[in-house]
């Protein structure tokens, strides 16, 4: 696999079509870090990290809405990738959806939101839009 944050995206995306639950990904840090900010932004419902293996994995449990049953997550999008990397500064962000969505960020401090870097007017490598 080429690409970690392509598959994990990918299986969500999947999970979401196929309306399951709970979706299991091979666990890494960047991905501990990306599953924390969809769960603090409101787009998974929860996320467990399980120490089974060599690496581990990540359950993510789906977020839906209750009447309407569908998913908190629209559009799962990578921007970067190993082919073509997209990097910007604090002062070119991206705005996703004009502020409505989030786009991931991975920094000198971490990774985070674009609302957080510019904050911290520090610029990445844009790793994916979610909204």
């Amino acid at each position: 696999m080429t690409d970690p944050i392509a598959d994990y995206l990918t299986r969500i995306r999947n999970g979401i079509q196929a309306r399951h639950r709970v979706v299991e990904v091979p666990a890494s840090n960047l991905k501990k870090e990306l599953t924390k900010i969809l769960f603090e932004k409101g787009y998974i419902l929860n996320y467990k990290f399980m120490e089974d293996g060599p690496q581990g994995t990540i359950k993510v449990a789906l977020k839906y809405d209750p009447v309407t049953k569908e998913s908190a997550i629209k559009c799962l999008k990578r921007v970067s990738t190993p082919g073509l990397r997209k990097y910007t500064g604090y002062k070119d962000m991206p705005r996703v959806i004009n502020g409505l969505g989030i786009a991931v960020i991975s920094t000198s401090q971490g990774v985070m939101t674009d609302k957080e870097a510019k904050e911290l007017k520090i610029g990445g490598e844009v790793l994916c839009y979610v909204y």
